[in-house]
């Protein structure tokens, strides 16, 4: 469904902002606030002001969110304190959570869905928990979660990966059953497994 919605997208600012979001798992909000000196291409991330305390934490997000960042800017130059999302249209202003959900909403009629911008950042986290390489405390750093406890909400296995997973366990030939040593006597065995060993 993402690649679709990605589809729909007309401009690449929205493309830009999709891409750092479902990389990133940034709040909406977060990401909206970024201004010039957050933005560090060069390691592949970006600085954000976190919902509720306000501390500030660099995060990681795709070289694609940089590549399309790069391709929205165009020619423009970020300076210290300049928003880094604007409108449009003329006269420029700082994007926000309500214009950017108008684009998301009308990308969407378009396909039939009904998700929401928060729906990006869960995206993000699934995405992050189901890779073998990021620890749990790892994601819940990045997704700015206070305790892994929150970060566990995605370890819950979807139900199409799970399916999947039990399709490959059902279509594997059973192991060979277990056999007893020759060289051990049987009543022994019984005797130390408290039962009839066979």
């Amino acid at each position: 469904m993402f690649n679709e919605l990605f589809a729909q997208l007309s401009s690449n600012r929205d493309r830009a902002l999709v891409a750092f979001y479902v990389s990133s798992g940034a709040r909406a909000s977060e990401l909206l606030e970024v201004t010039g000196e957050a933005i560090d291409p060069g390691q592949n991330r970006v600085l954000v002001h976190r919902k509720g305390d306000r501390r500030e934490q660099w995060i990681p997000a795709s070289q694609d969110a940089f590549v399309w960042l790069s391709l929205y800017l165009g020619s423009r130059s970020l300076r210290s304190g300049e928003p880094v999302w604007l409108t449009l249209r003329e006269p420029l202003r700082p994007l926000n959570y309500h214009a950017l959900r108008k684009v998301f909403q009308r990308a969407q009629e378009v396909l039939g869905t009904r998700y929401t911008l928060h729906q990006l950042r869960h995206t993000a986290a699934y995405r992050m928990v189901r890779d073998p390489n990021l620890s749990l405390t790892d994601v819940a750093w990045v997704l700015g979660h206070a305790s892994v406890t929150t970060t566990q909400i995605y370890t819950v296995p979807l139900e199409d990966d799970l399916l999947a997973r039990m399709a490959a366990h059902f279509a594997r030939p059973p192991a060979p059953a277990a056999h007893r040593p020759a060289n051990y006597d049987a009543d022994a065995l019984d005797v130390l497994f408290g039962g009839r060993h066979v």
